[in-house]
């Protein structure tokens, strides 16, 4: 009841993708867990990818996926299916299923009334030896709408956005899941982001999940960053979420969504079960 109490009328964005949106028991378990947190006065805002559906998609298609510095390429094919796959039908499955378990949820797409809430420009990226990449409709978030936001968790909805942007000229982009959570914890003030992963959070020993660290502050996880034993993909994850904190996001959470019940544990429990990384005491 004491964590129940803290963290009552406090937001949590919460990152939904990965293997995690695959299997529909553990993403049963991890809706039932937001519309619990929301029944208690919580207020709980999804970003949610879906790149295996976009993937599946991509093949039935007869679409070569590519991969540019780890960011899929989106021509005008690419983005059509992205569209209609991870705005269109993986958004509305979502939100379906938060009310079909109780909660109230709002799809926030290009569909319908176009309620999209995050605008952004074109990313820019250069490559080893200084030259512009072409990654096609692939873009970043510049802006969140956090008056539409604040109006539907005052209504005691769950906001469910899709990672992608619309520029302000209309044209919609492909935007990374991980950066777009982050983007919206950052405009609203967030008490927590949570980053649902297919690890049970950093671990001293990549091999060894016993390993695990509980808790983080900025300056030892640079430390671990530094020495390699934070390495490969969970790098950019760890420093996204050092970004988060410096602009005012008081907690980032990575776990294993996987796990039954893991956002609960996390959140409700002393100990939790990934790690948690929080600014210098």
């Amino acid at each position: 009841m004491g964590w129940i109490r803290q963290f009552r009328d406090k937001i949590t964005v919460i990152k939904l993708g990965g293997s995690v949106m695959e299997d529909p028991e553990a993403l049963r378990h991890l809706l039932v867990d937001i519309v619990f947190m929301e029944t208690v006065g919580m207020k709980p805002i999804v970003v949610h990818g879906g790149g295996a559906a976009i993937s599946r998609a991509m093949a039935e298609a007869n679409i070569e996926p590519r991969f540019i510095q780890g960011r899929r390429y989106t021509d005008a094919a690419t983005l059509e299916i992205v569209e209609r796959v991870l705005a269109g039908e993986v958004n509305e499955h979502i939100a379906a299923r938060i009310e079909e378990f109780g909660g109230r949820a709002m799809p926030l797409n290009f569909a319908g009334m176009n309620n999209n809430v995050l605008f952004g420009e074109k990313l820019q990226l250069t490559s080893d030896d200084g030259q512009a990449v072409d990654l096609g409709s692939v873009g970043h978030v510049t802006r969140v709408d956090r008056t539409a936001l604040d109006n539907l968790t005052y209504a005691n909805q769950v906001p469910v956005i899709p990672s992608m942007c619309e520029t302000e000229a209309g044209e919609r982009l492909n935007v990374n899941a991980d950066t777009a959570a982050t983007a919206v914890a950052q405009a609203v003030g967030a008490e927590k982001l949570v980053f649902l992963s297919d690890v049970n959070g950093v671990r001293r020993d990549k091999q060894d999940p016993e390993s695990l660290i509980a808790t983080l502050t900025a300056s030892e996880a640079r430390q671990l960053i530094s020495d390699g034993s934070i390495e490969a993909g969970m790098i950019p994850k760890v420093e996204a979420c050092l970004d988060t904190l410096s602009k005012g996001v008081r907690k980032i959470h990575i776990i294993d969504g996987r796990l039954r019940h893991s956002l609960l544990l996390e959140i409700f429990t002393n100990r939790g079960v990934g790690t948690q990384i929080v600014s210098e005491p």
